[in-house]
């Protein structure tokens, strides 16, 4: 299993939004502290404005931010965001599946089990528990002085 690389951006997009409470961020910050193409971390803003987790100002002074507090974010629901349309095997799309199996196999229950056990635990994940106390992921993305309440000077854990 791998996920796509607009979950791991979307993310990442998230983490420094939440990193950044209170502050609003240019996507063009989050593209160069995350590493990622301008262009594709647009559509994936775009998104995440579409499903609700991120608002985002125009103007000069504009940019993005959470929609909603860290702890209302829940990391399965943005991983369905990005992995929903994408199915997991042939067989999970009725339209375009031609596999010869698909009337007597039994992987795809135990595979359709194994999906909901793990967007099961990532529902139990917020925002919050991703970034609260993470100083290393804080520190790279070099929030101001005054968020680093919680973190010393060098701490990476």
């Amino acid at each position: 299993m791998r996920l796509t690389t607009k979950t791991n951006l979307a993310t990442r997009v998230l983490m420094a939004c939440a990193a950044n409470e209170g502050r609003t961020l240019r996507t063009s910050e989050i593209a160069a502290t995350c590493n990622a193409s301008l262009n594709h971390l647009l559509q994936i803003v775009n998104a995440l404005q579409a499903g609700g987790f991120i608002e985002t100002l125009r103007g000069r002074s504009g940019g993005l931010r959470l929609a909603r507090a860290p702890g209302q974010i829940s990391i399965g629901a943005v991983f369905r965001l990005f992995e929903a349309g994408l199915p997991f095997a042939e067989c999970f799309d009725p339209e375009t599946n031609t596999c010869p199996l698909s009337s007597v196999c039994r992987l795809r229950s135990f595979v359709s089990r194994a999906l909901e056990a793990f967007y099961h635990e990532l529902d139990m994940v917020t925002l919050a528990d991703l970034v609260k106390g993470n100083c290393g992921l804080i520190t790279l993305l070099e929030v101001p002085d005054v968020l680093r309440r919680d973190c010393p000077q060098g701490a990476t854990a």
